[in-house]
């Protein structure tokens, strides 16, 4: 089933995200090489592709695990959770209806 993780950056997140942010990304590229990812990316803080030191305020994947637990330690054992970088983060089923 799929999944999607909802997380809510810190205020002034960006350094703590730029240090990050390799390991980070290591991980969502293992899940797209397993096929499970669905779609990833941080939110703006402006609106802007590139915010520049704006930063961003959160992050959105959905990607595919076996059970809600399974997204959920999976969310927990984010660098970006071991960094510092999320306030809070949310896992919640996901049911992909579009396109």
């Amino acid at each position: 089933m799929w999944y999607a993780i909802i997380s809510e950056d810190i205020e002034n997140s960006l350094p703590l995200r730029k240090e990050a942010r390799p390991a980070h990304i290591e991980r969502l590229e293992a899940l797209k090489n397993e096929g499970r990812l669905l779609i990833a990316g941080p939110h703006p803080a402006i609106d802007n592709e590139d915010p520049g030191e704006a930063g961003f305020t959160g992050s959105l994947v959905v990607a595919e695990f076996d059970s809600l637990a399974s997204a959920q330690a999976w969310a927990d054992a984010d660098p970006y959770v071991a960094a510092g970088v999320y306030a809070r983060v949310v896992v919640k089923p996901y049911k992909k209806v579009l396109p």
